[in-house]
């Protein structure tokens, strides 16, 4: 299979371990994902010619220079089998019984090489269980809407989904609205082209290249976090023939994943009671149904419809088309996205008794439903029953499943939670500026951090990032 990596050197130019070897770098930022591609950004912008030094290390290569579905050549689903090879996916859920569709991506972008780029905000009730205060989560939600490109509504009078609008907004569902979606739909203006529709968190990084220099080493895996008297001072790292290297910061930003900050963490020996705890993921279902196509427009134009959580629908529907329509018929899905609320019992643990290739010990998620968890399921089935009656769409099974399913935890990227922020250290990994409790320096900007899911996390993700970033800026500066 040929892939981009062959051609990193001449796309980003990446550092050698050997030369981020000497460096004390300001910061460093472990994993180029969401999270860590803001951080990355936000310290670019802020920083730009005042000596600061930054670092970046990823465990993945280059494997695609772009969001796939900017790539004519990866149209038609063909992106997700190309990101699902072996170079990038592992789908690590096959040894996971309670967490079954759990998989990672190790490339540079992490996962928002493939995202589906729906963007909402975690609803209001949501928010209020976060120690961000409301202004503060608004500011950076601007922030990274803008720098994201999030376009609401995405779809403009498309005819399939204003149809259907219309019939969820009469029969029940009255909150239904467009995604938004992080797609750049600026339209071009004085000969300026606008490229790379899809946002990823390569866009992060073509952004901070523009800004000022950094280091960014490709496939160097990060094994163990360093820290002294309570001060983080750097990482150790390994390359792919598995030789060590110890690079020195003043600052550390994991940015690893839901799964991989918390396991190196523990490994680590990072004290903190909530690490690897509080693992949250939506409960997740799936439904596909059929509509006749007579008496709607020739031209039915996408379909992109989002039924938020209130804080009496403990649950999201997001409703989008299945395939090509027939001339008859136009198939219609609907994925569910219920509330699991946050235990310290659902958890990321080390099994000491099974080691990787780099010496660490790999990880074992224990992670149940409540009661209330499965609750939230009946009446999320019953509301999708409902989505589809509402437009007229008859239940069909497809690829030998249910007609409605609930799909394994893991499966939708949602997996949030495990080294959550908060004001107290026996329930909380981090504080509300992201920064491991009780050891300075050391940051966490991935979807681990987030204390409770409402919605699809990335937005979130980045606006917490930006938010660190920021206090990693004015710590900096108090400091001098």
């Amino acid at each position: 299979m040929v892939t981009y990596e062959v051609f990193a050197d001449r796309i980003f130019p990446p550092a050698s371990l050997t030369q981020m070897l000497g460096m004390e770098y300001d910061v460093l930022i472990v994993g180029s994902g969401a999270g860590g591609g803001a951080v990355l950004w936000r310290l670019c912008d802020r920083w730009r010619n005042n000596g600061m030094r930054i670092g970046m290390i990823e465990a993945g290569n280059l494997l695609l220079p772009a969001h796939a579905w900017n790539l004519a050549i990866l149209s038609g689903g063909r992106a997700e089998k190309f990101v699902a090879n072996p170079f990038a996916t592992r789908y690590i859920g096959k040894t996971l019984p309670e967490f079954s569709g759990a998989k990672q991506i190790f490339a540079l972008g992490g996962r928002t090489i493939q995202w589906a780029a729906v963007t909402p905000r975690m609803p209001l009730h949501v928010l209020a269980r976060y120690p961000v205060p409301f202004k503060e989560m608004e500011k950076y939600y601007n922030i990274a809407e803008e720098v994201m490109k999030v376009t609401k509504p995405f779809i403009h009078n498309g005819a399939l989904t204003e149809i259907f609008l219309n019939l969820l907004r009469a029969n029940g569902f009255p909150e239904a609205t467009h995604f938004p979606m992080a797609v750049d739909m600026k339209p071009t203006k004085y000969g300026e082209v606008h490229s790379n529709a899809y946002f990823s968190s390569i866009h992060f990084l073509a952004e901070a290249m523009n800004i000022r220099p950094f280091d960014l080493a490709v496939n160097a895996r990060a094994v163990q976090v360093l820290a002294e008297h309570g001060k983080a001072n750097g990482v150790k790292v390994m390359s792919p023939d598995k030789t060590s290297y110890v690079l020195r910061a003043k600052n550390v930003v994991l940015s690893a994943s839901t799964f991989e900050t918390p396991r190196l963490l523990l490994h680590s020996g990072i004290r903190g009671t909530a690490i690897g705890r509080y693992l949250i993921d939506h409960s997740a279902i799936r439904g596909t149904a059929i509509v006749k196509r007579k008496g709607f427009p020739e031209d039915l134009g996408p379909l992109d419809i989002l039924v938020p959580e209130t804080a009496d629908r403990p649950y999201q529907l997001e409703m989008y088309r299945r395939g090509r329509p027939s001339i008859e018929e136009v198939a219609i899905g609907i994925n569910g996205y219920g509330l699991v609320e946050p235990r310290a019992e659902n958890r990321i643990i080390l099994n000491p008794y099974r080691i990787d290739e780099y010496g660490l010990p790999v990880i074992q998620v224990n992670y149940s439903y409540t009661q209330q968890d499965l609750n939230v399921l009946r009446e999320m089935t019953s509301a999708m029953r409902k989505a589809f009656s509402a437009i007229g769409a008859i239940l069909v099974s497809v690829d030998g499943q249910p007609e409605i399913f609930l799909r394994p935890p893991g499966d939708d990227n949602h997996e949030a939670g495990s080294c959550r922020i908060g004001d107290d250290p026996a329930t909380s990994a981090a504080d509300r500026y992201g920064q491991i409790h009780g050891v300075s320096g050391l940051y966490v900007a991935d979807n681990s951090v987030l204390p409770s899911l409402g919605t699809n996390p990335t937005l979130t993700t980045v606006a917490l990032a930006i938010r660190t970033a920021d206090y990693i800026v004015s710590k900096s500066q108090s400091s001098r």
